[in-house]
Order: C-alpha cells, then structure tokens, then sequence
C-alpha cells in the first residue's frame, strides 16, 4: 500500500517500505521526489528514520520493500541503494539486533536475515 501512495512523479518508480517493530507495531512509507532531485528520499530511509524517530524504544524486527511502476509490482525484487544499506546497518547496530529483510515483487519474496549480508564492508564506529 505505501509503493501506491508514494509520491514519484520524475521517475515514476514508487517505492514502499514497512517495519515492524517490537509489539506489532507496523510504521510504513515510501520515497518522496523533489525537483531538486538531491531532497528527495528512498521509502526506506524514510520509513526507518519515522520508526526510529517515533518509537525509540522499540526495536526494529523486520522491513518489508516492494516497487511499482506503471500501477504493478515490479517483476524482479528490488534491494535498497547504498545509503539506504547504511541506514539500515546502523538500525541494526543501534539496536544491536540483526534486521530481517523481506524484498517483495510480482514473482518472489526474497528474505535476507541481516543487513550485513547486503552491506559487507559497512562503514562503522570502528572506521
């Protein structure tokens, strides 16, 4: 439901993403273009930023994301871009507890256990 409300009128990609949280608590977003394309920002950074923002105390168990265009999901999964990875990652370190992964297209569900697979040589406190 967030990819169809998203609001993507440069590159007609709307993309959605939900979290869950401890005690079922579901946030969801989705991307927000600007013509200043640098203001804009990715369903998940927007959602994960949202969650952390409005219920702090409560860890991030999993995010779902999924893409539309032209009305339908797309055919292939999409995986989050690179900023959107750190985001993520630091949810994970924050929390110190691994984020579930569920990426969500017209022809499969693809589930990723930690961030950590997609991002492996992060960028940390340690760097």
């Amino acid at each position: 439901e967030a990819a169809k409300t998203a609001y993507a009128p440069y590159s007609g990609f709307h993309v959605g993403a939900a979290v869950l949280l401890e005690e079922e608590i579901i946030v969801s977003a989705n991307n927000q273009e600007n013509v200043a394309y640098p203001s804009g920002i990715c369903a998940e950074r927007n959602t994960m930023f949202y969650a952390n923002a409005k219920y702090p105390e409560h860890k991030p168990l999993a995010i779902a994301i999924t893409a539309c265009q032209n009305g339908k999901f797309t055919s292939n999964c999409i995986s989050p871009c690179g900023a959107c990875r750190q985001v993520l990652l630091e949810s994970e370190n924050r929390y110190k507890s691994p984020l579930r992964i569920l990426l969500y297209s017209e022809n499969e569900i693809q589930v990723i256990e930690s961030i950590k697979e997609l991002l492996p040589l992060s960028f940390s406190m340690e760097s």
